[in-house]
């Protein structure tokens, strides 16, 4: 399936915001009443073992996502047919330049810059939607150096799946190998060059994805 290889040939990743209520809370916002979502550049993706960097002056914090992989093109999908737009998930990271991010919303502007540097979507490999039958019983888990910062299952999503996707798709059209990050559960915070995040999704009890990136500083050059 082409959407396996979506790393390369996706043309979008659309991410939704403040999908879990502990998270809104946590960062000090109103737990949303209708979906809502940015979007992040392809060139931001990174797979497994690859360096994520912390750009000067940046604070850079994890968020820890499921992504759904987009299996076929649609627009205006209804909740109970999205299922059939699905090829797939991943295990995902939304890294966030959280100052500036901050800095946006209080000035009202995008938060393009905060979400979109290189290598600010290490993602895993592609997960056959036929290994998770449930996509609302997701165990999602994040350590930093051995130590667990986010633990966190899909069932606390405020949007379920189906929801997210005719919504996105009301706006704009899906196509096969786009992305969508569901949100992040509660437990985002720093990451300094010289540690290491590891994180894991696990469906049923069974371990589907097992993710390590050392964080570095950006490259002058």
């Amino acid at each position: 399936m082409a959407s396996s290889s979506f790393v390369r040939t996706g043309r979008k990743i659309v991410a939704i915001g403040r999908n879990y209520s502990e998270h809104a809370k946590e960062l000090g916002n109103a737990v949303p009443t209708a979906p809502f979502f940015f979007l992040k550049p392809t060139s931001s993706y990174i797979t497994n073992g690859q360096s994520i960097e912390v750009p000067a002056g940046c604070e850079v914090h994890h968020e820890l996502e499921l992504a759904i992989i987009i299996g076929k093109d649609g627009r205006n999908i209804l909740a109970k047919d999205a299922d059939g737009y699905i090829s797939g998930y991943a295990l995902s990271l939304d890294m966030t330049a959280r100052n500036l991010q901050e800095q946006a919303k209080k000035k009202g502007m995008p938060w393009s810059a905060a979400k979109g540097f290189d290598t600010f979507t290490p993602i895993g490999d592609f997960i056959p939607k036929e290994q998770i039958s449930d996509h609302s019983n997701v165990d999602l888990l994040l350590q930093i150096d051995g130590v667990t910062k986010q633990q966190g299952n899909t069932r606390d999503m405020i949007f379920n799946i189906p929801t997210l996707i005719e919504h996105v798709s009301s706006i704009m059209r899906l196509e096969e190998g786009d992305v969508i990050l569901t949100g992040t559960p509660k437990g985002v915070g720093p990451v300094l060059p010289g540690q290491t995040i590891t994180c894991e999704l696990a469906f049923g009890g069974k371990t589907l994805s097992q993710l390590r990136f050392p964080v570095i500083e950006r490259p002058k050059l």
